[in-house]
Formats: C-alpha cells, structure tokens, sequence
C-alpha cells in the first residue's frame, strides 16, 4: 500500500492512499492524520484496505489535482545515519565506523515531492545524498533486533540534503545539515508488506537541469551494501530513547556525493533533483537559491 498525505480540496493535511491515477482520502474512514495511522500500526491496515474497495466519492480525488505533502509533515524525531556505506565512508575519509554515527534533522527540514530544495545564501556547498528511510509504527524502549518487524511500518525516499561547509565547519554535523527545506521526502509511505527484503534495493540519485540540458547519474548503489542494517539500528537507536509512532530513520547514503567527486558537483538552482529506491517511486525536487 502506498500511503500519501495530501492537501484537500478544502486545503487541509489529510492521510491517504495513492492507487493508480487516484488518491482515496482517508479522513472519512476515521484517520486524521498519518501519525494516527501509524500509531495504530499494521493493525489498522485491513480497515484501510475495506475501505478503499469501496470509497464514498467525496473521498476519491484525482491524483493530478491534489498536492502531495511529506507522507510523515511533521515527524516526531529523524534520526540520520552517517557513514553507512562503506564507499561513502572512504570517499569522506573516514574510518568505516564499527558503531553507527547517528546525528538529527528538525522538522522545519521536511518538504514533500515537488516541493523546491532552497540553496541557503551563507553556503556555496550545498550537496545531495539519496537515502532509504524507514518510518516507525508501534513505538518501543529496548526492542531486540528479532522483533524490528513489528515496529518499522513502512519505507520511503529521502534526500539527505547537506550544506557541506557549515556541516564539516565543525565535528559536530547538525548545523549543516538542518536548513530548511533540507529533508524532501516521498512521495509514498510503502507500508512494509511491499518490500520483501529492504536489504536489496537499488538507490539512485539522478540530477537533471533542463536549461543546460542535462542528466546526471551521480549515486547507484543497492541497499545490501548498507554496514548497520534495520535490525541493528532499531535495537541500538532504542536503547537510547524511546522510538515513537513517526520516527523517520534515515540509513545513509552511498558513495558519488558531489563534495567528493572531482571536481565536486554541488547542487545549482535550476537543477531538478531525483532520488529513487527500488519500489518506493521516485522523489523529485526543483533547486532554487535563497531570496
């Protein structure tokens, strides 16, 4: 299933599910937001599917009149893994980690597909990372590696967008990583009985810019390569604090990040920015510069 949240045609945040050229509304069914939703985890699956076999036609939208949002707007933590690939690792110079480098984003970072990735005025090394992210369901404190099924909902793109001066400025990353607009997610929540093993999926990034007309392909990697695997990084994320419904997980990004090619490819306004996961879709957005 592919869960959205959408603008309505009264203009306001509402869950759904995106099936073929439609998008059924969710609110009518009882679910207001996608933290409700995720809240009520698997269990609320079978309700949503009843219900979408047969919707009221005030709850059925076409889905080029409506405006994708973050499938998760306002995520209660997102929690970003570093260094996870280990190409990446040695292109950054890095020791290959033997514990995860975990750091955050805020929420003023998440912006939907389509939505513009805004280039902030005190950086001039604005750089790309196309990521896997998982989002949390059933929330939990010390859950065992054998039990992270119960509580990883479903998947998702994410771009892990970086202003790689500010971040690397000093050894503490969050101050470069945390601009707004600066975590473009989506543009589907893939409930997590669609992907039979996230530990095999193809992650590519792709950079076109129609005013110079071209197409990059700068990231094109596959998800078995990633060091600290879901299991690992619930267990270990959880021991520390406590992983509530909505909790984005981000698990890193592979190598052929624009800091570290030669010459370095960072993002430029006019660009039009894509990252796609095997069986999430594709997330798109413009690159605009800072008014």
């Amino acid at each position: 299933m592919r869960l959205v949240t959408f603008r309505n045609s009264q203009g306001t945040p509402e869950p759904g599910v995106a099936t073929g050229e439609q998008i059924i509304g969710l609110k009518e069914a009882g679910f207001a937001s996608m933290l409700e939703i995720l809240a009520q985890g698997a269990d609320c699956l079978q309700v949503i599917q009843r219900w979408i076999a047969s919707p009221p036609a005030s709850s059925i939208y076409q889905a080029a009149s409506v405006k994708l949002m973050a499938p998760v707007p306002r995520p209660p933590k997102i929690f970003c893994v570093g260094l996870n690939y280990r190409d990446h690792a040695e292109e950054s110079n890095m020791p290959i980690p033997d514990r995860p480098t975990i750091f955050s984003k805020f929420a003023n970072t998440v912006i939907g597909p389509g939505d513009p990735i805004v280039l902030p005025k005190i950086s001039s090394k604005p750089d790309y990372e196309a990521e896997f992210a998982f989002v949390i369901g059933p929330g939990g404190k010390h859950i065992p590696q054998q039990d992270w099924q119960k509580h990883v909902f479903g998947y998702m793109n994410l771009n892990d967008v970086s202003a790689r001066d500010i971040q690397l400025a000093t050894s503490q990353w969050l101050m470069g990583k945390t601009f707004d607009t600066f975590a473009p997610m989506g543009p589907y929540l893939v409930t997590a009985d669609e992907i039979p093993d996230p530990h095999q999926l193809s992650i590519k990034l792709i950079i076109r810019n129609q005013e110079v007309g071209t197409e990059e392909v700068l990231q094109d990697s596959n998800t078995r390569n990633l060091i600290f695997k879901l299991p690992y990084l619930v267990e270990y994320l959880s021991s520390v604090c406590t992983l509530e419904p909505g909790d984005v997980i981000t698990t890193g990004t592979p190598g052929g990040v624009g800091f570290a090619r030669k010459p370095p490819r960072f993002l430029r306004p006019g660009d039009e920015v894509t990252v796609a996961v095997e069986g999430l879709g594709e997330l798109t957005n413009p690159v605009v510069a800072e008014a």
